[in-house]
């Protein structure tokens, strides 16, 4: 059979690629783009739902059955989501023997301490329905989905007792609102979280619901971001854990600066050395708490007193003494992005200094790990004196300690649900818990300048440096 090629194009064939391939290896590429702006995501056209959704509701369940008609894997797919389970995976942590998992619906934090044996309250922030049914069989029902949470107008719909809808909700008009998630949908829960606005995070509050760019340069002005412009969200996953409820986080389910601002650098080299030790956050955001105050330090010791008049921001019964601030710097440690230790029901607490609710991970000589700025909440909480961990009360619903004021009480109905026995002798004790500072970002002109940290001799600087493990000022000193 003849040969169809001639064997000279064969050599002619091997001289071209020889030509083209270093030309094709050495062209220039098309880098990704610096602008910011062109990394938001683009989001779905919104399907006005006026027309679509019909028929009369009278239960939030009624309200899933129609959407998952459409929309049939929305509700498996969030019962994967944390925003349900309320719990993360289990970890493998050296201080017990056992995997352990961390979450609102089985832990203890410095604010309103827990959610277990509270779900009445607790759950008015839980993207579902039907806690009264206890927690088993809530979390195994797809219906018990709140869509309306997350995708209703959040001027028609609100949540009430155990998750579900708030009595004179009309559910009707709430389904046939539905969108893609606000900042007012999310803000419901995340600016109000630990018992009303501002209180447990410093920088996420009602002030961000219509805020101007000098509040946050995302959110204000013509930027209006949203917050899933940043939390970008795949089948209801949503990039963005929090430090206090995870022992460890996936940097692949996290957000970070870098997703928008690609390769950006700044004119001034001197502050690009700085990079490799500095988050953006600790440049970017000089201040928390800008307009309205957030809760510094809580003490339930002193809950429960006859006499004195109740005041929001200093003094409640049902709750103890408050501190509040704004406007004010955060607190500086290192960071990888993990936590040192996470405080487990169970674990014995500090005999030496404040028990640390939770302990991020890093130091100097970490190289994963930079400065970053956090929100220091400092509690007294109450602990058993006789097996010396911390107590979650009951204390919500008729019998709690919000109605009784009776802590032992709170503390018997609790044993139960927790798995903690009490020994019926208690006490309370100082806790630490530090919350991440990633909002109310400010622009280059009103970010820190070089005086803020590097301070001159004998003038105080927001930098605590010997802290932060260096022998003085880096600026003297060397960088690590």
């Amino acid at each position: 059979m003849k040969n169809r090629f001639p064997s000279w194009t064969l050599g002619l064939l091997g001289i071209l690629l020889l030509i083209l391939v270093p030309v094709i290896y050495y062209l220039p590429r098309t880098k990704a783009s610096t602008d910011p702006a062109d990394h938001i995501p683009t989001k779905a056209v919104h399907v006005d739902h006026k027309d679509i959704v019909k028929g009369e509701f009278k239960t939030g369940q009624d309200v899933t059955r129609a959407c998952l008609e459409c929309h049939e894997d929305a509700a498996t797919d969030m019962m994967k989501t944390t925003h349900w389970t309320w719990e993360s995976k289990a970890f493998d942590v050296p201080w017990r023997e056992d995997d352990v998992t961390i979450g609102k619906a089985n832990q203890i934090n410095n604010f309103c301490i827990g959610s277990q044996g509270n779900e009445n309250k607790c759950m008015s922030c839980h993207a579902g329905y039907g806690w009264e049914q206890g927690r088993e069989t809530q979390q195994a029902n797809p219906e018990n989905v709140d869509c309306l949470a997350c995708h209703a107008d959040s001027g028609s719909y609100g949540k009430g007792l155990f998750g579900n809808p708030a009595e004179g909700i009309d559910l009707l008009a709430a389904a046939q609102s539905v969108r893609a998630p606000t900042r007012e949908n999310c803000g419901k829960c995340h600016f109000d979280g630990g018992g009303g606005n501002g209180v447990k995070h410093g920088d996420l509050d009602e002030s961000l619901y219509f805020p101007d760019e000098n509040l946050d340069i995302h959110m204000g002005g013509e930027a209006n971001m949203q917050c899933t412009d940043c939390h970008v969200t795949k089948d209801h996953q949503i990039l963005g854990r929090m430090l206090a409820d995870n022992y460890t986080i996936d940097p692949q389910e996290q957000v970070s600066c870098e997703q928008c601002h690609v390769d950006q650098k700044h004119e001034d080299e001197r502050i690009n050395t700085h990079l490799a030790s500095v988050a953006c956050q600790t440049c970017h955001i000089p201040a928390i708490a800008l307009e309205d105050p957030t809760k510094v330090t809580w003490d339930w010791s002193q809950a429960g007193q006859d006499g004195r008049e109740d005041d929001h921001f200093t003094y409640l019964k049902i709750k103890g003494e408050f501190v509040y601030d704004k406007n004010f710097a955060p607190t500086y440690l290192w960071f990888n992005g993990n936590n040192e230790y996470r405080y487990i029901l169970g674990d014995k607490i500090s005999t030496n200094g404040p028990t640390y609710i939770n302990k991020p991970a890093g130091d100097i000589k970490d190289t994963n790990a930079k400065i970053f700025p956090f929100k220091l909440h400092i509690a007294k909480q109450p602990y058993d004196t006789v097996n010396n961990y911390l107590l979650q009360p009951v204390t919500s619903g008729k019998d709690g300690f919000w109605t009784t004021f009776d802590w032992n009480s709170a503390f018997e109905l609790a044993a139960p649900i927790t798995g903690l026995d009490y020994s019926g002798q208690y006490g309370f004790t100082e806790t630490y818990m530090y919350w991440p500072t990633t909002h109310m970002v400010q622009s280059a002109s009103d970010a820190l300048q070089c005086d803020s940290c590097h301070s001159a001799a004998g003038e105080p600087s927001r930098m605590d440096w010997e802290a932060l493990g260096y022998p003085g000022d880096p600026i003297e000193w060397g960088g690590r």
